[in-house]
């Protein structure tokens, strides 16, 4: 097919400067392929540079395409004849690991390789543009064949899907264990549902609105609770507790909320700096604090649970908008009380 010269785009320009622009369609090398985008999930990071212009220590300096949980169909598939070809149906894979010749990491965990980008991030500059646009050009070695069984607007959850198996892997072996999540937004629901599937035995998920622990209990949590409830939290004494919120107060709550011997699992960023949380009790009780960023061959996994049928997501999915909408869209999805995946639907 014809590919046209430009696509319309969701563009972060500035804090609370968020814009639909026409932009250029990227030629590709050969080693990249163009991807007609038909679904992109909205992330807590896109809302942070649209909110404040930064995500994390990761400052908008210059205009920026959002998104990076994105799926869609190869139209023009790699010119060296790797990836995918023309018509196949594709989730994203949106990092690219780098070293940066004198930051030692392991080999085996690239997610934390230093010189690492990702779609729609502003960790460096030239930013890394992402993908909430019609036709975007990637590398074939992001793209990730899906199997008929599984449509493109559940393929949309792939990518937070991944970042929260990753997390349960670094929780270690659930099978018949106490899970407790703290913070059940979109990437917390989806914890809910991988422990679900890799056979936690109790699954408490705590959050300050009551909609987010609905979806939580769609995706299988056994019981909720609200996160002001500090004696309930604390009386779970998980096996493992996996700490979504991003707020030093959840992460607290993680803290007191684990058994003694116990292993929490950090996922949400919280605030760049020192953070007041009770230290002193992981300590005594021996737990173990283990960091969770994002994901690595994980996708792959979550694509085949997903084929499969033992993982469900759908529940995560509450809204849906056109490209158009975007800004209605990014709204709704920064209200956590009442939506949780917030998608835009961007090839019509």
């Amino acid at each position: 097919m014809t590919v046209p010269a430009t696509s319309a785009a969701v563009v972060a320009h500035a804090a609370g400067d968020l814009r639909i622009d026409q932009v250029q369609v990227r030629t590709p090398s050969a080693d990249e392929a163009i991807v007609e985008i038909a679904y992109g999930g909205i992330c807590g990071s896109d809302l942070h540079y649209w909110t404040s212009g930064a995500a994390g220590e990761s400052i908008l300096r210059a205009p920026m395409v959002l998104g990076h949980e994105v799926v869609g169909t190869v139209v023009r598939p790699a010119a060296d004849g790797s990836g995918p070809d023309a018509g196949v149906r594709v989730a994203v894979h949106p990092a690219s690991p780098a070293g940066d010749g004198v930051t030692r990491y392991p080999a085996d965990r690239p997610n934390i390789s230093p010189g690492c980008t990702y779609l729609g991030s502003a960790a460096r500059l030239p930013h890394t543009d992402g993908a909430f646009l019609r036709y975007a050009t990637l590398p074939s070695r992001m793209l990730r064949p899906l199997p008929d069984g599984i449509d493109l607007r559940t393929a949309a959850a792939i990518e937070p899907a991944s970042v929260a198996w990753h997390a349960v892997s670094r929780a270690g072996d659930v099978a018949g264990k106490s899970a407790l999540v703290i913070g059940a937004g979109p990437i917390g629901a989806l914890v809910v549902a991988v422990l679900r599937r890799a056979g936690a035995r109790e699954i408490v998920a705590v959050d300050v609105h009551e909609h987010p622990l609905a979806v939580a209990t769609a995706l299988g949590a056994t019981r909720t609770l609200n996160a002001a409830d500090a004696e309930a939290i604390a009386a779970v004494q998980a096996d493992v507790v996996l700490e979504s919120s991003g707020n030093v107060r959840g992460l607290a709550s993680a803290i007191r909320g684990a058994s003694r011997g116990g292993r929490v699992v950090m996922i949400g960023l919280v605030p760049t700096g020192d953070q007041p949380v009770p230290i002193s009790l992981a300590i005594t009780r021996e737990l173990e604090l283990v960091g969770a960023f994002r994901f690595n061959d994980e996708i792959d996994q979550v694509i085949t649970a997903l084929a499969d049928g033992s993982l469900v997501v759908d529940p995560v999915i509450t809204h849906e908008y056109p490209l158009a909408d975007a800004i209605e869209a990014f709204t709704v999805a920064k209200d956590p009380s009442r939506s949780a995946k917030v998608l835009l639907r961007i090839a019509p």
